[in-house]
Protein backbone atom coordinates (compact mmCIF):
# COMPACT_ATOMS: atom_id res chain seq x y z
CA UNK A 1 0.00 0.00 0.00
CA UNK A 2 1.47 3.35 -1.01
CA UNK A 3 0.86 6.89 0.20
CA UNK A 4 -2.40 8.55 -0.78
CA UNK A 5 -2.70 10.83 -3.74
CA UNK A 6 -3.16 14.46 -2.75
CA UNK A 7 -6.72 14.79 -4.10
CA UNK A 8 -7.94 11.75 -2.16
CA UNK A 9 -6.27 13.05 0.98
CA UNK A 10 -8.00 16.40 0.62
CA UNK A 11 -11.34 14.75 0.02
CA UNK A 12 -10.90 12.62 3.10
CA UNK A 13 -9.60 15.28 5.46
CA UNK A 14 -12.00 18.04 4.49
CA UNK A 15 -14.97 15.74 3.83
CA UNK A 16 -15.87 17.85 0.82
CA UNK A 17 -17.08 14.85 -1.18
CA UNK A 18 -18.48 12.66 1.58
CA UNK A 19 -22.29 12.39 1.70
CA UNK A 20 -23.56 13.59 5.05
CA UNK A 21 -25.34 10.32 5.82
CA UNK A 22 -22.04 8.41 5.38
CA UNK A 23 -20.07 10.57 7.78
CA UNK A 24 -19.23 9.44 11.27
CA UNK A 25 -20.64 11.41 14.19
CA UNK A 26 -17.38 13.27 14.78
CA UNK A 27 -17.20 14.31 11.13
CA UNK A 28 -20.74 15.67 11.33
CA UNK A 29 -19.82 17.60 14.47
CA UNK A 30 -16.77 19.02 12.72
CA UNK A 31 -19.02 20.35 9.95
CA UNK A 32 -20.82 22.47 12.53
CA UNK A 33 -17.64 24.44 13.26
CA UNK A 34 -17.28 28.18 12.71
CA UNK A 35 -14.77 28.51 9.88
CA UNK A 36 -15.26 32.00 8.47
CA UNK A 37 -15.29 35.53 9.88
CA UNK A 38 -18.89 36.01 8.77
CA UNK A 39 -19.95 32.87 10.64
CA UNK A 40 -18.01 34.05 13.67
CA UNK A 41 -19.73 37.42 13.62
CA UNK A 42 -23.14 35.75 13.33
CA UNK A 43 -22.27 33.45 16.24
CA UNK A 44 -21.13 36.33 18.45
CA UNK A 45 -24.24 38.29 17.53
CA UNK A 46 -26.45 35.39 18.60
CA UNK A 47 -24.42 34.71 21.74
CA UNK A 48 -23.79 38.18 23.18
CA UNK A 49 -25.55 40.65 20.88
CA UNK A 50 -25.03 42.70 17.74
CA UNK A 51 -23.32 45.60 19.50
CA UNK A 52 -20.52 43.38 20.82
CA UNK A 53 -20.21 41.58 17.48
CA UNK A 54 -19.82 44.89 15.62
CA UNK A 55 -17.18 46.05 18.06
CA UNK A 56 -15.17 42.82 18.23
CA UNK A 57 -15.47 41.32 14.73
CA UNK A 58 -14.46 43.77 12.01
CA UNK A 59 -14.53 41.34 9.10
CA UNK A 60 -12.62 43.56 6.67
CA UNK A 61 -9.90 44.46 9.18
CA UNK A 62 -9.44 40.87 10.32
CA UNK A 63 -9.39 39.37 6.81
CA UNK A 64 -5.57 39.62 6.44
CA UNK A 65 -5.09 37.67 9.69
CA UNK A 66 -7.57 35.06 8.48
CA UNK A 67 -5.80 34.88 5.12
CA UNK A 68 -2.44 34.34 6.83
CA UNK A 69 -3.76 31.50 8.96
CA UNK A 70 -7.21 30.05 8.59
CA UNK A 71 -9.75 29.76 11.38
CA UNK A 72 -11.91 26.89 12.51
CA UNK A 73 -13.57 26.64 15.93
CA UNK A 74 -15.44 23.45 16.82
CA UNK A 75 -18.72 23.44 18.77
CA UNK A 76 -16.90 22.17 21.87
CA UNK A 77 -14.49 25.13 21.77
CA UNK A 78 -17.27 27.62 20.98
CA UNK A 79 -19.28 26.46 23.98
CA UNK A 80 -16.43 27.48 26.27
CA UNK A 81 -16.24 31.07 25.01
CA UNK A 82 -18.12 33.26 27.48
CA UNK A 83 -17.09 36.69 26.22
CA UNK A 84 -14.59 38.38 23.91
CA UNK A 85 -11.11 38.42 25.39
CA UNK A 86 -11.52 35.41 27.68
CA UNK A 87 -9.15 32.44 27.69
CA UNK A 88 -10.94 30.46 24.99
CA UNK A 89 -11.63 33.46 22.75
CA UNK A 90 -7.95 34.40 22.84
CA UNK A 91 -6.85 30.92 21.76
CA UNK A 92 -9.08 30.61 18.70
CA UNK A 93 -10.29 34.00 17.40
CA UNK A 94 -8.06 35.95 14.97
CA UNK A 95 -6.92 39.41 16.07
CA UNK A 96 -5.14 42.35 14.49
CA UNK A 97 -2.20 41.62 16.80
CA UNK A 98 -1.31 38.69 14.54
CA UNK A 99 -0.26 41.19 11.88
CA UNK A 100 2.14 43.01 14.20
CA UNK A 101 5.49 41.29 13.62
CA UNK A 102 8.32 42.53 15.84
CA UNK A 103 10.89 39.76 16.28
CA UNK A 104 8.83 36.69 15.43
CA UNK A 105 10.07 34.31 12.74
CA UNK A 106 8.14 32.02 10.42
CA UNK A 107 9.82 28.74 11.44
CA UNK A 108 10.69 29.58 15.03
CA UNK A 109 12.05 26.11 15.84
CA UNK A 110 13.89 25.68 12.51
CA UNK A 111 12.05 22.42 11.93
CA UNK A 112 12.59 22.68 8.18
CA UNK A 113 16.33 22.92 8.78
CA UNK A 114 16.26 19.45 10.35
CA UNK A 115 14.03 17.89 7.69
CA UNK A 116 15.93 15.29 5.63
CA UNK A 117 12.84 14.16 3.67
CA UNK A 118 9.31 15.60 3.37
CA UNK A 119 7.20 15.42 6.57
CA UNK A 120 10.12 14.32 8.79
CA UNK A 121 12.04 16.42 11.31
CA UNK A 122 15.01 14.57 12.84
CA UNK A 123 16.55 16.72 15.57
CA UNK A 124 17.21 14.33 18.44
CA UNK A 125 19.18 11.15 17.74
CA UNK A 126 16.61 8.54 18.77
CA UNK A 127 13.35 10.17 17.72
CA UNK A 128 11.68 11.83 14.75
CA UNK A 129 8.69 14.07 14.22
CA UNK A 130 6.46 12.69 11.44
CA UNK A 131 3.84 15.10 10.07
CA UNK A 132 0.92 12.95 8.93
CA UNK A 133 -1.99 15.42 8.73
CA UNK A 134 -2.17 18.99 7.42
CA UNK A 135 -5.37 19.94 9.24
CA UNK A 136 -6.74 20.38 12.76
CA UNK A 137 -10.26 20.34 14.19
CA UNK A 138 -9.69 23.86 15.56
CA UNK A 139 -6.80 26.17 14.75
CA UNK A 140 -4.89 27.65 17.70
CA UNK A 141 -3.82 31.23 16.98
CA UNK A 142 -0.47 30.65 18.73
CA UNK A 143 0.42 27.65 16.53
CA UNK A 144 4.16 27.27 16.04
CA UNK A 145 3.56 25.48 12.74
CA UNK A 146 1.11 28.00 11.28
CA UNK A 147 3.38 28.30 8.21
CA UNK A 148 2.24 24.79 7.22
CA UNK A 149 -0.91 23.82 9.11
CA UNK A 150 -4.08 24.07 7.06
CA UNK A 151 -2.18 23.81 3.76
CA UNK A 152 -2.04 20.24 2.34
CA UNK A 153 0.61 21.30 -0.16
CA UNK A 154 3.02 22.02 2.70
CA UNK A 155 2.34 18.77 4.57
CA UNK A 156 2.07 16.48 1.52
CA UNK A 157 0.17 13.28 2.19
CA UNK A 158 1.37 11.73 -1.05
CA UNK A 159 4.92 11.52 0.33
CA UNK A 160 4.49 9.12 3.23
CA UNK A 161 6.70 6.49 1.61
CA UNK A 162 9.92 8.51 1.81
CA UNK A 163 9.22 9.11 5.51
CA UNK A 164 8.75 5.39 6.22
CA UNK A 165 11.90 4.61 4.23
CA UNK A 166 13.90 7.18 6.17
CA UNK A 167 12.76 5.80 9.53
CA UNK A 168 13.47 2.22 8.44
CA UNK A 169 16.98 3.12 7.26
CA UNK A 170 17.96 4.80 10.56
CA UNK A 171 18.16 2.13 13.29
CA UNK A 172 18.90 4.75 15.95
CA UNK A 173 15.27 5.92 15.72
CA UNK A 174 13.22 4.26 18.46
CA UNK A 175 10.51 6.91 19.02
CA UNK A 176 8.19 8.33 16.33
CA UNK A 177 5.94 11.30 17.11
CA UNK A 178 2.94 11.62 14.78
CA UNK A 179 1.84 15.21 14.44
CA UNK A 180 0.72 17.73 11.87
CA UNK A 181 -1.87 19.27 11.97
CA UNK A 182 -3.59 16.72 14.11
CA UNK A 183 -3.12 13.02 13.34
CA UNK A 184 -6.51 12.26 14.91
CA UNK A 185 -8.10 14.02 11.95
CA UNK A 186 -7.22 10.91 9.95
CA UNK A 187 -9.64 8.00 9.80
CA UNK A 188 -9.07 4.90 11.90
CA UNK A 189 -8.17 3.06 8.69
CA UNK A 190 -5.44 5.55 7.80
CA UNK A 191 -4.11 5.64 11.34
CA UNK A 192 -3.98 1.86 11.46
CA UNK A 193 -2.06 1.82 8.18
CA UNK A 194 0.53 4.15 9.76
CA UNK A 195 0.68 2.07 12.94
CA UNK A 196 1.17 -1.12 10.91
CA UNK A 197 3.96 0.39 8.81
CA UNK A 198 5.80 1.66 11.89
CA UNK A 199 5.36 -1.57 13.87
CA UNK A 200 6.91 -3.45 10.93
CA UNK A 201 10.16 -1.53 11.57
CA UNK A 202 11.97 -3.51 14.31
CA UNK A 203 13.80 -0.60 15.94
CA UNK A 204 10.68 1.58 16.40
CA UNK A 205 9.72 1.01 20.03
CA UNK A 206 7.36 3.90 20.82
CA UNK A 207 4.67 5.64 18.79
CA UNK A 208 3.37 8.96 20.03
CA UNK A 209 0.36 10.96 18.87
CA UNK A 210 0.48 14.72 19.36
CA UNK A 211 -3.18 15.74 19.39
CA UNK A 212 -5.48 18.41 20.77
CA UNK A 213 -8.57 16.48 19.73
CA UNK A 214 -9.58 15.57 23.31
CA UNK A 215 -9.92 19.27 24.12
CA UNK A 216 -11.97 20.52 21.19
CA UNK A 217 -13.40 17.49 19.37
CA UNK A 218 -13.74 14.76 22.03
CA UNK A 219 -16.30 12.97 19.83
CA UNK A 220 -13.34 11.75 17.76
CA UNK A 221 -12.31 9.33 20.54
CA UNK A 222 -14.61 6.50 19.49
CA UNK A 223 -14.94 2.98 20.82
CA UNK A 224 -13.72 1.74 17.44
CA UNK A 225 -10.50 3.75 17.66
CA UNK A 226 -9.87 2.55 21.21
CA UNK A 227 -10.27 -1.08 20.17
CA UNK A 228 -8.00 -0.66 17.16
CA UNK A 229 -5.20 1.11 19.04
CA UNK A 230 -4.85 -1.76 21.55
CA UNK A 231 -3.13 -3.83 18.86
CA UNK A 232 -0.19 -1.45 18.51
CA UNK A 233 0.99 -0.59 22.03
CA UNK A 234 2.94 1.10 23.40
CA UNK A 235 1.00 4.07 22.04
CA UNK A 236 1.35 7.41 23.78
CA UNK A 237 -0.82 10.48 23.28
CA UNK A 238 0.38 13.91 24.24
CA UNK A 239 -2.83 15.85 24.68
CA UNK A 240 -2.97 19.65 24.75
CA UNK A 241 -4.97 21.47 27.41
CA UNK A 242 -4.20 25.09 28.27
CA UNK A 243 -7.01 25.98 30.69
CA UNK A 244 -8.96 24.01 33.32
CA UNK A 245 -12.28 24.90 31.70
CA UNK A 246 -11.27 22.74 28.72
CA UNK A 247 -11.65 19.61 30.84
CA UNK A 248 -15.37 19.33 30.18
CA UNK A 249 -17.40 16.19 30.92
CA UNK A 250 -17.04 15.19 27.25
CA UNK A 251 -13.27 15.68 27.32
CA UNK A 252 -12.96 13.79 30.60
CA UNK A 253 -14.95 10.90 29.11
CA UNK A 254 -12.67 10.84 26.04
CA UNK A 255 -9.56 10.77 28.24
CA UNK A 256 -11.02 7.88 30.26
CA UNK A 257 -11.67 5.88 27.08
CA UNK A 258 -8.08 6.37 25.97
CA UNK A 259 -6.62 5.51 29.36
CA UNK A 260 -8.81 2.43 29.67
CA UNK A 261 -7.63 1.26 26.25
CA UNK A 262 -4.01 1.42 27.39
CA UNK A 263 -2.96 4.69 25.74
CA UNK A 264 -0.41 6.48 27.95
CA UNK A 265 -1.57 10.09 28.34
CA UNK A 266 0.55 13.19 28.78
CA UNK A 267 -0.20 16.88 28.32
CA UNK A 268 1.75 19.60 26.57
CA UNK A 269 0.59 22.97 27.89
CA UNK A 270 1.71 26.28 26.41
CA UNK A 271 2.14 29.29 28.70
CA UNK A 272 0.02 31.97 27.05
CA UNK A 273 -0.59 35.58 27.99
CA UNK A 274 -4.29 36.16 28.54
CA UNK A 275 -5.02 32.43 28.79
CA UNK A 276 -3.16 30.73 31.63
CA UNK A 277 -0.40 33.08 32.81
CA UNK A 278 -1.64 32.82 36.37
CA UNK A 279 -0.38 30.40 39.04
CA UNK A 280 -3.89 29.59 40.33
CA UNK A 281 -5.17 28.78 36.83
CA UNK A 282 -2.18 26.59 36.06
CA UNK A 283 -2.41 24.78 39.39
CA UNK A 284 -6.08 23.95 38.80
CA UNK A 285 -5.26 22.71 35.31
CA UNK A 286 -2.44 20.44 36.49
CA UNK A 287 -4.54 18.99 39.30
CA UNK A 288 -7.46 18.26 36.95
CA UNK A 289 -5.14 16.60 34.44
CA UNK A 290 -3.65 14.31 37.08
CA UNK A 291 -7.11 13.45 38.38
CA UNK A 292 -7.95 12.24 34.86
CA UNK A 293 -4.82 10.08 34.44
CA UNK A 294 -3.01 12.65 32.28
CA UNK A 295 0.58 13.31 33.29
CA UNK A 296 1.66 16.93 32.79
CA UNK A 297 4.62 16.56 30.45
CA UNK A 298 5.67 20.08 29.48
CA UNK A 299 4.81 23.69 30.14
CA UNK A 300 6.17 25.41 27.08
CA UNK A 301 7.12 29.04 26.83
CA UNK A 302 5.23 30.36 23.81
CA UNK A 303 7.38 30.11 20.70
CA UNK A 304 8.80 33.16 18.97
CA UNK A 305 6.56 32.53 15.98
CA UNK A 306 5.49 35.34 13.68
CA UNK A 307 1.77 35.96 14.17
CA UNK A 308 1.75 34.71 17.76
CA UNK A 309 4.06 37.18 19.49
CA UNK A 310 1.25 38.69 21.57
CA UNK A 311 0.91 35.39 23.45
CA UNK A 312 4.48 35.43 24.77
CA UNK A 313 5.14 35.98 28.45
CA UNK A 314 8.41 36.72 30.19
CA UNK A 315 10.63 33.85 31.31
CA UNK A 316 10.20 35.25 34.82
CA UNK A 317 6.45 34.60 34.60
CA UNK A 318 7.17 30.97 33.76
CA UNK A 319 9.53 30.65 36.71
CA UNK A 320 6.93 32.24 38.98
CA UNK A 321 4.33 29.68 37.93
CA UNK A 322 6.70 26.72 38.37
CA UNK A 323 7.66 27.95 41.84
CA UNK A 324 3.97 28.27 42.75
CA UNK A 325 3.26 24.74 41.52
CA UNK A 326 6.09 23.38 43.65
CA UNK A 327 4.52 25.00 46.72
Amino acid sequence: MTGWSLPSALQFLQFSHTPHDLMSDWQKTLHQSVDSLDKLKAYVTERVGAEVAEREIDVDALQPAFDNFQMRITPAALDLINEPGDAMWNQYVPTMQELDIVDGVIDSLDEDGDSPVPNITHRYPDRVLFLVSPVCASYCRFCTRRRKVGDPEKIPLNQYDSAFEYIASHPEIRDVILSGGDPMMLSDRRLEYIFQKLRAIPHVEIIRLGSRITAHLPERITDEFCEMVKKYHPIYMNTHFNHPSELTPASVAALAKLANSGVVLGCQTVLLKGVNDDPAVMKELMQKLLKNRVRPYYIYMADQVAGGEHFRTTVQKGLEIIQALRG
